[in-house]
């Protein structure tokens, strides 16, 4: 079956996205602004590849286990590195620290709820709020990033971060919920 394959289109687009990261993060880390246009540039094609990748998938009916299991790996690789990076190099205030740790924290909580619950056979499916969660922060963090580049951003900025934050820390409640008679011992 060709869509199981590595190098099926769906995931050699979110293995493109995955080899972006290092990219971005180091343009980024420069603190040179025309460098952080081009990391704004690269990271606006990682974020529509995040859309890209599973609409092919579907489309062309090449969805796998394998790009399943990259497509969330990809996005949390993403938010996790450019959460650190821009925290880093002082994009976020003090304040914004908050919302991008509750970030940071919630996918590595979710995460390991995943890793725990694999081998009891339990699947955590991604809701309808977690995708459009995924999608907020992507935006958020694009602001973020845009915010250097055009002064007036500020706001806008720390709107889309801290609505990025409220969404993923609800949907990691929702998640921790369900799992809850599974954390408890109940195979209900």
């Amino acid at each position: 079956m060709h869509g199981s394959t590595l190098t099926s289109l769906p995931n050699l687009i979110t293995i493109g996205r995955i080899l972006l990261i290092p990219v971005i993060c180091w343009l980024l880390a420069t603190g040179n602004l025309p460098l952080r246009a081009v990391a704004l540039a690269l990271y606006a094609a990682a974020a529509v590849s995040d859309w890209l990748d599973g609409y092919l998938a579907r489309r062309l009916k090449l969805g796998s286990p394998l790009g399943r299991m990259l497509d969330p790996i990809a996005d949390k690789l993403l938010i996790g590195a450019l959460l650190v990076v821009l925290a880093w190099n002082g994009s976020f205030s003090e304040l914004d620290l908050v919302p991008a740790i509750a970030i940071l924290l919630r996918e590595i909580f979710v995460s390991g709820l995943r890793e725990f619950l694999g081998p009891r056979n339990v699947v955590v499916h991604v809701t309808t709020l977690a995708k459009w969660k995924t999608m907020v922060q992507l935006v958020a963090l694009g602001i973020v990033i845009l915010e250097a580049l055009v002064p007036g951003w500020r706001l806008a900025s720390d709107i889309a971060l801290w609505l990025a934050a409220i969404l993923t820390v609800w949907t990691g409640v929702q998640y921790f919920a369900g799992a809850w008679p599974h954390l408890l011992g109940d195979q209900k």
